[in-house]
């Protein structure tokens, strides 16, 4: 299907890879997965919610009552494949091999925090499962805890359930104040728009102005001099709302997580003292991201990271995705994941990836952008993934802010051992099969799913990163934002392949097998909840490419079929009204466009999604890692 390396660049990647199948249900740009990781010491304030985790509703942290049965355990259990990730890991040397115990330390409080931000109950949850009796019951549920990261399940029909007897998951998490509705947060901005920047701020715990919460983050501030140093004026501020207290404030991750931020703080310096003969830049980069973690500010250990010539380890550490945040779609939640680079992988894909710009400026859109033409990638086993980072992702593409992307660029991390992985594609041959027209069964291939999944990350440096009127694309279009930006990464995957088989880089056998995994990416099992944005987006392309006549159901086979010749300008046709969306950067605008293509008809729509689930052993993928010593 490739040409040789010399031609293409992906083919070394590919065949290093060694992956056996499609990217059916795995998606990059950290896609959240559900996973856990082991209690730490501390835990539970006596009101269901972990010290500086954000606002508790009143009464019992956990109805013992509502805790499942195996009957209702088994189902989802019986669902889930297990999956051990143990790469090798010789070429690491003696520092590096020492830094990494420092660096998963840092990654159990990443995780701690990444739980306590989901679920106001998160600590209590963990109390309950680490001291649950042995038996059949009890292994299930502290399987299903860290396979959700919390007490919150996703059921088999795409529903959301307390199986620990919490409470029900609230939108805002506990970066606001517990339960609060938007309209809440509106109603109190559009009084003091002053505010409106640091209540939606990335990184900032939002709580209601009450006399305890504001003695409790002075007292913090009390304890860790050095947050009144890096964030000037806030003491003042919070002591002039505690001699009046009312409405809504803010603080930084740094003083609402301050305990546990300022150990990882300690813990990275220490990593970074232990490379810093062997790695200087690495050594650099962990120094610049222990300062970010006090500061709230990325900037210093995002220009480190992605400018780095980093040796053996690199390392994924802070909060950046907003997938969690139902609300408003803008605040991070805190994640790690370490990594162990393949050097000789990495720099072949290095050499492969050229004439960026001349792919910007072919985008459906007018107002085009200079590009940097080299980007940082690599290629990487993981030994470890945290927090939001954990599960299936198959890459990452960071840092998200439009203004540090502009100075520094991004980085993208392919991760070889997830995609590589025989399990977690030994069903999508059968899936695909099931659902599409004889003609299309040998359409789809492992290496498409690779060269779909790379363009997809590298679809994020091109097109719209900000409105027309200059505002940041998660400011203006809230919620919609990171749905739309994975649509137009996934249809920009889509939309230059045509390209890449005219410059040689994919023949006609491959480039079918790229528009394959297209398809086999947005098939969808359920209908997606609106909070799903990646399932979201998938569903809308589904739509329009039926509605467009890129593909065509068959009722009478309950299979489908493509019209390869419509392929590219069915997809150019969607990517533009992603690109005209983000322009605009009208939120209305962006509900309607959503609203319009995620129709669901089960006599379509659900008629695959039964077939597909009919073909599913697993529902779920559970993760375990050796350098955990599991």
């Amino acid at each position: 299907m490739m040409k040789r390396l010399a031609r293409l660049g992906v083919v070394g990647l590919l065949g290093v890879l060694g992956a056996t199948g499609s990217m059916l249900g795995l998606g990059g740009c950290d896609a959240p997965s559900p996973a856990w990781w082991p209690p730490a010491a501390g835990g539970d304030d006596g009101r269901g919610r972990a010290p500086g985790a954000g606002e508790a509703a009143p009464g019992p942290a956990l109805d013992h009552a509502r805790v499942w049965s195996l009957d209702q355990t088994r189902p989802l259990v019986d669902k889930t494949l297990t999956i051990r990730l143990a790469p090798e890991l010789g070429h690491l040397s003696p520092a590096e091999r020492a830094a990494v115990d420092k660096l998963l330390a840092v990654g159990a409080i990443m995780q701690e925090l990444y739980e306590d931000q989901r679920h106001v109950d998160a600590a209590a949850a963990r109390a309950l499962v680490a001291r649950h009796d042995d038996g059949e019951r009890a292994d299930h549920l502290r399987r299903l805890h860290r396979l959700f990261q919390g007490p919150i399940a996703t059921t088999l029909t795409n529903e959301r359930a307390s199986f620990l007897g919490a409470r029900p998951a609230a939108p805002g998490k506990t970066v606001y104040p517990w339960g609060i509705t938007a309209a809440e947060v509106e109603a109190f901005l559009a009084d003091h728009p002053e505010v409106r920047d640091a209540i939606l701020a990335p990184r900032t715990v939002v709580r209601r102005a009450d006399a305890a919460a504001l003695t409790a983050d002075l007292a913090t501030l009390d304890r860790h001099p050095a947050l009144d140093t890096l964030h000037p004026g806030l003491r003042e501020r919070l002591q002039a709302l505690r001699a009046a207290p009312a409405g809504l404030y803010a603080v930084p991750y740094a003083v609402a997580y301050a305990d546990r931020l300022e150990r990882a703080y300690r813990l990275l310096h220490e990593a970074a003292e232990i490379v810093a003969s062997a790695d200087p830049e690495l050594a650099g980069y962990l120094r610049n991201r222990a300062r970010d973690l006090l500061t709230d500010d990325y900037e210093s250990g995002d220009a480190a990271w992605v400018t780095a010539d980093l040796g053996n380890l690199n390392v994924q550490l802070g909060s950046y995705e907003t997938y969690d945040d139902e609300l408003f779609g803008t605040k991070t939640f805190f994640a790690l994941s370490l990594l162990a680079r393949r050097p000789a992988d990495s720099d072949a894909l290095r050499q492969a990836i050229g004439g960026l710009q001349a792919l910007e400026d072919s985008l459906p859109y007018t107002r085009k952008k200079q590009v940097r033409e080299r980007i940082p990638v690599g290629v990487y086993d993981v030994i470890a993934d945290f927090g939001q980072a954990r599960g299936a992702n198959t890459a990452t593409i960071l840092p998200n802010e439009a203004y540090l992307t502009r100075r520094y660029g991004r980085t993208i991390l392919l991760r070889a051992n997830i995609m590589r992985d025989p399990d977690l594609f030994a069903a999508v041959g059968g899936a695909w099969a099931a659902v599409m027209a004889p003609a299309h069964a040998a359409d789809l291939t492992a290496d498409a799913g690779v060269v779909r999944t790379l363009w997809h990350e590298v679809g994020h440096y091109l097109g719209v990163d900000t409105t027309r009127d200059g505002r940041d694309l998660d400011a203006a279009l809230g919620d919609t934002a990171s749905l739309l930006e994975e649509l137009k990464a996934d249809l920009a995957s889509l939309f230059v392949a045509r390209e890449l088989r005219a410059r040689g880089h994919l023949d006609d056998a491959g480039l079918r097998a790229v528009y394959a995994s297209g398809v086999n990416r947005v098939l969808q099992n359920n209908r997606p909840r609106r909070d799903q944005p990646y399932q979201t987006m998938q569903l809308m392309q589904w739509n329009h490419f039926l509605t467009r006549g890129l593909l065509r159901f068959d009722a009478a086979t309950a299979t489908m079929s493509i019209d390869h010749a419509r392929y590219h300008d069915v997809v150019a046709e969607l990517l533009a009204r992603v690109l005209a969306v983000q322009d605009a950067g009208d939120k209305a605008a962006a509900d309607a466009f959503i609203t319009e293509l995620t129709t669901w008809d089960d006599a379509l729509h659900g008629v695959i999604a039964q077939k597909l689930r009919d073909q599913q052993r697993y529902r779920y993928r559970l993760f375990y890692y050796a350098a955990l010593g599991e």
